[in-house]
């Protein structure tokens, strides 16, 4: 997405939802869900074979969880 399409947006986005977006915090957004644009495509860009499913259920791992595992 270009800036012009976030910025668009999010205003709709906002508008739709009757979220008051305060001018104040509107850049903090915008910038945000710019990032979250740029990740999502990064994800989208992964090219999956015909046979790749989603998985049924994720469980996160914490940092030490893991490394007491893996000792």
């Amino acid at each position: 997405m270009t800036p012009e399409q976030i910025e668009k947006f999010v205003d709709a986005s906002a508008a739709a939802l009757d979220l008051r977006l305060r001018p104040e915090h509107r850049d903090g957004v915008v910038r945000y869900f710019g990032l979250a644009a740029d990740l999502a495509a990064l994800l989208d860009a992964v090219p999956l074979a015909p046979h790749v499913e989603p998985a049924v259920q994720f469980m996160p791992v914490s940092p030490a969880a893991q490394s007491k595992a893996s000792s």
